[in-house]
């Protein structure tokens, strides 16, 4: 009887065991899979990002990554909690202007984006979707729509003495921009178009006074 009793039990935590065992085998090829493949993906990440820190400052030729800290200073040295942003400039090492990331809520996640900004026109020269997860066809116009980018050529963003924006950056109905600091929405991708107004007023109202204020550290990186 103790023979037949026992038994199942024995089968049991045989069973167990080579559940564990397989279960830290799956655990052990995971780690190796992504640390194998993280350097990979950042590499990638980071590619994509230099490419469209081109394409939001037409015209540059080369890039330089700065820092934002927390005194409102600009560097090439990272510190702690310190902001990227990210420069153009010419064949002639000239600036073309300054990349800015952002982010804001759109209709379905958050929607992350690049723009560059031309620190003497005061205007934001171009406009580049990093992430999004809007309804295809809809609210992922933003990073489609030709009409929609074409808001992003000569934005105006120019400064006032109290260093916010003059006219804060704000989307209206299609077919409505009367000024140059509006954007022309998407008709069907309202939540979205407006978003973007949303997530750049904010960033501008944030960022350029800083990046004025240490201009000269940006269009002299070397010195």
């Amino acid at each position: 009887m103790s023979t037949v009793a026992t038994k199942p039990k024995t089968q049991s935590s045989k069973m167990i065991q080579v559940m564990g065992g397989l279960g830290a085998l799956c655990a052990l090829l995971i780690v190796l899979t992504y640390e194998g493949t993280a350097e990979r993906i950042a590499h990638l990440k980071d590619e994509a990002l230099q490419e469209a820190v081109i394409y939001v400052l037409p015209g540059a030729k080369t890039t330089k990554e700065f820092y934002i800290d927390s005194d409102h200073h600009i560097s090439t040295e990272w510190t702690e909690n310190a902001v990227p942003i990210f420069a153009g400039y010419d064949a002639n090492n000239q600036l073309i202007g300054v990349a800015i990331e952002a982010s804001g809520r759109g209709y379905a996640d958050i929607i992350k984006v690049l723009y560059g900004y031309d620190p003497i026109k005061q205007q934001i020269i171009g406009f580049y979707v990093l992430e999004s997860k809007e309804t295809p066809g809809l609210g992922d116009k933003i990073q489609k729509d030709a009409s929609f980018l074409e808001n992003f050529t000569e934005l105006d963003v120019s400064l006032g003495s109290n260093g916010s924006t003059n006219n804060g950056v704000v989307t209206v109905k299609r077919g409505q921009k009367k000024n140059p600091w509006e954007i022309d929405g998407i008709t069907g991708a309202t939540i979205s178009s407006r978003a973007v107004g949303v997530m750049l007023n904010a960033s501008t109202n944030e960022w350029l006074a800083i990046i004025q204020a240490n201009l000269s550290v940006i269009q002299n990186p070397e010195r």
